[in-house]
Order: C-alpha cells, then sequence, then structure tokens
C-alpha cells in the first residue's frame, strides 16, 4: 500500500498537484485466471501504461440475490493489489451496469424476478437492489482508494447510459449511492460522442465526461471540448482498438495496427486514454452475452478482441505498434516477466464414454411441475438450458404448433426423436407433424444463448418459455421442467443408455504430465458447451469464427484430466483434438 496521495481534476488531472497523462488499458479480472493476473499487468506495465481499468460484473458478485461472492477469479480486491503492486493505478468502474459484451451487461438475472422492475430507471425497486449490492461491493475496495494510499484513481458512474435514457435523476442517484457507501475519489462518466448520448449521459457538475470511440478522434474531442464548457482534461474512456465476435460472423474481426495507433497519437496529443481491450481474455461459462438489432447476435466464448494481447496472453505487433507511441509521450520501465507461460499441443484423445440426456435428465435436475411453462427466471435459473417435458395424447395430426415467447434457441423432440429447431426469429412460425403413437412425449430443449447486453431489449430477457406452447390452435398445459445449469456434471452415470443423434454428453481423459496452455479444437462437433475437470470453458458452435476454445494451464492439473463436451445437436466426432495455438 502505497502513502495517501492527492489525486483531482481541473484543467488536467493532477497527481499529488503535479500534471498526470492517464495511459490506461482494460483488463477484465473476471475474464482471466487469477494465476494469470501478474503477468498480463505486467505486460500492460512494460506497455508503458501507468494504468489498469476494469469492469465489476454485479451479475458475478451476486449471482443470488443476497449472497456475495469475492474468492478466486471475483476476488476484485486482489486484482486492485497485484496491479498497486506494480505501480499501476486503477480505474474502476462498478457501474451497475457494464455492457462488455457480458451476460445481461452485468446485471444479474434475479432482478426479472421482481414486479415493478425497470432496469436503469429511477423511481423504482431497481435502485434499492443496486444500493444494497453496492454497500457490499465498497466493502472491498473502499480502503484501496487513492485517498487512502491505494492504487484507484478513478471510479465510472453508470455505463454508456446516454445510449439508453436520458434519466438524470438515475444517474444522479447512483453518484449519490457511491458517495454515500465511501467512495472518495474523482468520478467520471463514459459516453458515445454521437447523437445525444453524450447530453443524455453526462452530469458534469458531479462526475467528469468521457468518450468511447475508436476513430475521428479529432473531431470528437472537439464536441467533448464543447460540452465542458470550461477547461477540463479530455479522456477517451473506451479507445476500441478491435472489436468483438458474434457466432455466425464470417470472420474474426480485427483492425490494422497502423491505423489505430495513429488514432492513439491523436489521444495523446490533447488528452488520456484507456485502451479498450489491452487484454480482452475469455466469456468462461455461459457468460457471454448478446447483442440484438434487426436479430439476435449472441457473443462468441473468446473475447480476443484483437487487442494488444491476444486471448491467451501473447504480445501482438499491434502491442509493439502502441508501444512506439506511447514511448513518445512517456518513460518505458524494464518490467521482468515473471510468470512462465507454456503452449503445448497434446494431440488427439478418443471418447470414453457418452450417455444421452433424456437418460440422465433425473439425475442432473428435479423436475418442476406447472400447468404451463416457467422461464428460467421463475425456476431461478440463470443460465444453461431447461427441457420442458409434457405428454401430447394420442395418435392425430398436429397442424398449429407454435413456440410463443420463446429465447433463445428450442431443440423440439417427438418420443425422443428430433423434429425441428426454432431459433429467435422462427420461433412463433407455425409447424405441424403427426404424433402416430398411442401415447407422445414431446420434450422441447432450450438453451439461454446469453441475455442480450445493450440497447432498448434488456427490459425483456426471460429466457426458456415464457408465453406459451400452441398445440392445434390452443396453449398446452401439463409440464415438467428440468433446469440445467449444468453445474454439477459430477453426478452423471454414463453407464445409462446413448442414442445417436440425440442431445449427448460424451466424457474424455486426457493425460498430461506437464499443464500447458492448450487449446480444445472442436471440429467436426456440434453445438454446445466443453468442460475441463468441472470448469465450464463456455460454448462451442460449428458455424464459427471460432473454432478452438482456450484452456488456461492452471485448469490442468498433472495425470487424468476429465473432459466432458455436452453437444445438443447429434454432430459429433468420436475425437476431440488439443492444439498449441487458437488458429
Amino acid at each position: 500500500m502505497q502513502q495517501r496521495q492527492s489525486f483531482r481534476i481541473a484543467d488536467r488531472f493532477y497527481l499529488n498537484d503535479q500534471p498526470i497523462q492517464i495511459i490506461s488499458g482494460a483488463i477484465h479480472y473476471f475474464r482471466v485466471v487469477p494465476e494469470y493476473w501478474r503477468d498480463r499487468l505486467e505486460k500492460l506495465k512494460a506497455l508503458g501504461c501507468n494504468a489498469v481499468e476494469t469492469y465489476v460484473p454485479w451479475n458475478l458478485h451476486e449471482p443470488r440475490e443476497g449472497r456475495y461472492q469475492f474468492t478466486g477469479m471475483l476476488d476484485l480486491r486482489k486484482f486492485v493489489r497485484t496491479a498497486g503492486e506494480l505501480g499501476l493505478y486503477v480505474i474502476l468502474r462498478p457501474s451497475p451496469y457494464i455492457c462488455a459484451e457480458w451476460e445481461f451487461g452485468g446485471l444479474p438475472y434475479w432482478l426479472l424476478k421482481h414486479s415493478g422492475m425497470k432496469l436503469r430507471f429511477s423511481g423504482n425497486p431497481f435502485l434499492d437492489y443496486a444500493d444494497r449490492y453496492f454497500a457490499r461491493l465498497f466493502q472491498e475496495v473502499n480502503d484501496l482508494q487513492i485517498t487512502c494510499g491505494g492504487p484507484i484513481l478513478l471510479m465510472q458512474v453508470e455505463n454508456e447510459y446516454g445510449a439508453y435514457s436520458n434519466d438524470k435523476a438515475y444517474l444522479y442517484a447512483i453518484a449519490e449511492m457511491m458517495r454515500t457507501h465511501g467512495v472518495t475519489v474523482p468520478l467520471v462518466t463514459s459516453d458515445g460522442p454521437w447523437h445525444d448520448y453524450l447530453d443524455n449521459g453526462s452530469i458534469p457538475d458531479t462526475a467528469l465526461p468521457t468518450i468511447n470511440c475508436g476513430s475521428n478522434i479529432k473531431e470528437h474531442f472537439a464536441k467533448l471540448r464543447s460540452l465542458h464548457g470550461e477547461a477540463k482534461p479530455l479522456m477517451v474512456m473506451e479507445f476500441w482498438i478491435g472489436w468483438f465476435d458474434a457466432w455466425g460472423d464470417k470472420e474474426h474481426h480485427t483492425r490494422d495496427a497502423a491505423g489505430s495507433a495513429a488514432e492513439l497519437a491523436d489521444i495523446l496529443e490533447e488528452g488520456s486514454v484507456n485502451i479498450y481491450m489491452f487484454h480482452g481474455g475469455t466469456n468462461f461459462g455461459f457468460t457471454s452475452g448478446a447483442n440484438y438489432y434487426e436479430r439476435l447476435a449472441p457473443d462468441t466464448t473468446s473475447y480476443d478482441y484483437d487487442a494488444l494481447l491476444t486471448e491467451s496472453g501473447d504480445i501482438t505487433p499491434k502491442y509493439k505498434a502502441f508501444q512506439e507511441v506511447i514511448a513518445r509521450y512517456a518513460e518505458l520501465p524494464q518490467v521482468e516477466l515473471s510468470t512462465v507461460i507454456r503452449k503445448r499441443a497434446y494431440g488427439e484423445i478418443a471418447v470414453k464414454k457418452q450417455v444421452s440426456l433424456f437418460a440422465v435428465l433425473d439425475q442432473l435436475a428435479r423436475p418442476t411441475e406447472s400447468p404451463y411453462p416457467l422461464p428460467m427466471e421463475d425456476l431461478d435459473q440463470p443460465s444453461g438450458y431447461i427441457v420442458y417435458m409434457t405428454d401430447l395424447g394420442k395418435s392425430r395430426r398436429i397442424d398449429d404448433f407454435r413456440l410463443i415467447q420463446c429465447a433463445d434457441r428450442a431443440n423440439v423432440y417427438l418420443n425422443r426423436k428430433h423434429l425441428f429447431t426454432k431459433y429467435d426469429l422462427e420461433m412463433e412460425g407455425k409447424e405441424a407433424f403427426d404424433l402416430t403413437e398411442p401415447e407422445n412425449e414431446l420434450a422441447i430443449l432450450v438453451e439461454n444463448m446469453g441475455r442480450v447486453n445493450y440497447s432498448v431489449k434488456m427490459n425483456n430477457q426471460h429466457k426458456g418459455v415464457k408465453g406459451g406452447v400452441i398445440v392445434n390452435g390452443a396453449f398446452h398445459s401439463g409440464w415438467k421442467h428440468y433446469a440445467l445449469p449444468l453445474d454439477n456434471l459430477e453426478q452423471l452415470d454414463f453407464s445409462r443408455g446413448y442414442a445417436e443423434g440425440t442431445p449427448a454428453f460424451y466424457l474424455f481423459e486426457l493425460e498430461v504430465d506437464e499443464p500447458a496452455d492448450t487449446f480444445l479444437d472442436f471440429t467436426d462437433w456440434g453445438k454446445g458447451a466443453a468442460f475441463v475437470n468441472g470448469f465450464n470453458l463456455g460454448r462451442f458452435w460449428e458455424i464459427g469464427p471460432q473454432r478452438r476454445l482456450y484452456v488456461p494451464a492452471p485448469l490442468l492439473r498433472p495425470g487424468v484430466n476429465r473432459i466432458i463436451m455436452f453437444e445438443t445437436e447429434g454432430r459429433t466426432s468420436g475425437t476431440i483434438r488439443f492444439e498449441a495455438s487458437a488458429l
């Protein structure tokens, strides 16, 4: 811990009454295994940065209402202290909303269970729940503010609020809430410099406005300067140097190093910067979010972002180009990297055991019965899948079958044989089929592909079946629900039945003499999620653009490692491969 320091905002940023130019890079601690935090921060310092920025995801720190988590990958305090030990300052963005291409923009799913809830507005229960969360969150970091001798330099009020609403009462309430719970460092807001976004999202008398953009810096700085109305420091809080990928994109998004480095030079000529992303990391588990404009666009597991460090932490040519620019404005420190990181191709391994989902449903979930289908939120389920089962009765023709308010993707089975798959806008399209047996069982496997993290659809993010299921023109009743967050796969009994072409679990055993970073290649596999020693690596999908899942060495152990592939389409290979690179 450093000695107490002063930090203030006037015509410039002043640290202990001396001007300071903030050169920061974004690293989200929750997208990186803790064993690699120091490595990524050391590489940030070597770049020439003097600060690191991170969001704080409410939905991870309060995954169940009133239950908090701040350990392991969620040890925010340790991450901030590690940055401080390396001489880096910290910009903290606790929001409560973060966007970040993250599940529900960082908001916890259980907010949707409460009546009268209107996300990110004043005058409703949202602020009460945010206040309770902040009361707990700031216990972790208050003494790590620069005013207390810690490395936290700035904190942000909300995030890109101007692209959501112009409810200034809400913004002032969040700022006051932060102060009430012990925040003493200066506050900022950040918004895109388009439309009314800056005007909507700024409270200049309380927080310094900053901008988020990736190009046309001089033009956007001029607009920000006009908003300030007086001499204030200019800052790009998110300087977008790449972009994120959605499943189904034609290719991985990239941005050339020379162009983005030139824009960086324009920023540093006039102000301060936070590079978004310095290191993107990984959307482990079911944490990736989605965007929705004309259609649903769920994000990939990789959050590589074409950042200065790759998803697995490698230094890129863009890093070198940025370092050359930063060297004109700051002295580059000598940094000795302390973490030994190796990559290895472990090769191909064959499946050991396999079992169909329908054979183990009773092991993974206790059924909930209801006259009508329930969405995930009513089942207190944050993410993953639900199987809805019902008896359709006697043999006859079904001329009108529809899924009403169903999200996001549904595989429909009759007597455990696949009928069809519905996705997003296709859901309410009419289907017809014949019931040929004396008794007929309908099963619907619905997947939550990630709650939308941005834009006007955030208040409508119930997953599963919310409206109902139409059978021959009327709502069908009598449902069993099997909630499948897939956090209990140690209970799987692989001796039960297996049927080709159905959703199933596949067990592999990877023998490792020395753990190293590796990449699980899912070529010839359809869609699903992969697990290593019980850790959910994230989603895979044959449509790309991502083709391999990053497996950090700390997730492996010497000896036998259990790999489970859950595949939903019946398109599998008898093998998987582990390669030494992402490509």
